[in-house]
């Protein structure tokens, strides 16, 4: 039985050598033939040469390199599309989610015969209060907009069985938002529970701005829910203009109801509506970006070489 690690790196010169080495002394002693594929997504650091010499090395590890950066998603796209084992690992080299932990997700995917084992964290280390409050927040929310149920505190880190690689490598669309998919797929999917360790070295691939990009690209890509929200916004906000129209209209001729004169409160009102739909235009036009996006065609990602074994 072969199991292929997919590892997507960017810029990650000052750990890969740890997570390779930590990859390598869990497969020597694993029960099961395993295969390293690493997806270098237009490093600009060190990252490319070490991935090529621990290929020269070893004929277990294969490389993929990037023409350029494309991004965490379509590198771990990139590796499924090219893993060619029965099982495949999607696995991040900053060392977060332990490598050692590999063979127990096998285990109980061969146990519980399952197409999907998927790592929920229980705890993350080296995140301050404020992430993992955000984390939690959005990943419920995340759920409550879903059309089918997303596990909670979750993320790439999961086993995948070959079902599941050809299932994935069915859909064409660009822009993938790869644990969405996963849940939507169906399939039998168990969760694994595991302690999510801080970063050995080096700086998160995910500042708040890139979490938030993500956090985004997730709500849209999985979901029409929140065009819905928009459209209830929308009559909500319809529904009080009325109400504020029918209170100006009787106080006009009410004597018991006074009117004070000022703008303020117009211009409270405009701003407020115009707030409403401008956030509802916002949400159609990332929809209308996704279209266009997938309308051009381009490729989801371009490989500068490889060298697949």
């Amino acid at each position: 039985m072969e199991l292929t690690i997919i590892v997507p790196c960017y810029n990650e010169e000052q750990v890969i050598e740890t997570t390779h080495g930590r990859l390598l002394k869990m497969i020597d002693n694993a029960s099961w033939d395993g295969k390293i594929l690493y997806v270098n997504d237009g490093s600009i650091d060190g990252t490319a040469s070490k991935l090529r010499e621990f290929s020269k090395r070893d004929s277990r590890v294969s490389v993929i390199s990037f023409s350029r950066n494309f991004g965490h998603q379509a590198a771990i796209s990139a590796g499924i599309h090219r893993c060619r084992g029965e099982y495949a690992v999607i696995i991040d080299a900053d060392l977060q989610d332990p490598p050692e932990l590999i063979p127990e997700m096998l285990a109980l995917c061969l146990k519980e015969k399952s197409n999907i084992v998927y790592g929920r964290r229980k705890s993350r280390e080296g995140e301050n209060r404020f992430k993992r409050w955000t984390a939690s927040l959005y990943y419920r929310l995340l759920n409550k907009l879903s059309e089918y149920p997303i596990p909670l505190d979750t993320g790439d880190f999961r086993l995948i069985d070959r079902r599941s690689i050809e299932a994935y490598k069915s859909l064409p669309e660009k822009n993938k938002y790869i644990r969405g998919l996963f849940a939507w797929m169906g399939f039998k999917q168990v969760e694994f529970l595991y302690d999510r360790d801080a970063r050995v070295a080096g700086e998160t691939k995910y500042p708040l701005v890139k979490m938030t990009q993500l956090a985004a690209h997730g709500l849209i890509a999985i979901s029409r829910r929140p065009l819905t929200v928009a459209l209830r916004v929308g009559l909500i906000t319809i529904f009080v203009s009325l109400v504020l129209a029918i209170y100006v209209f009787t106080a006009y001729f009410s004597k018991r109801i006074a009117v004070f004169p000022g703008w303020t409160s117009v211009v409270l009102i405009i701003v407020f509506f115009s707030g409403v739909q401008l956030l509802t235009v916002g949400v159609l036009g990332i929809y209308l970006g996704h279209l266009f996006d997938e309308i051009k065609g381009r490729p989801e990602y371009i490989i500068m070489d490889d060298d697949l074994k």
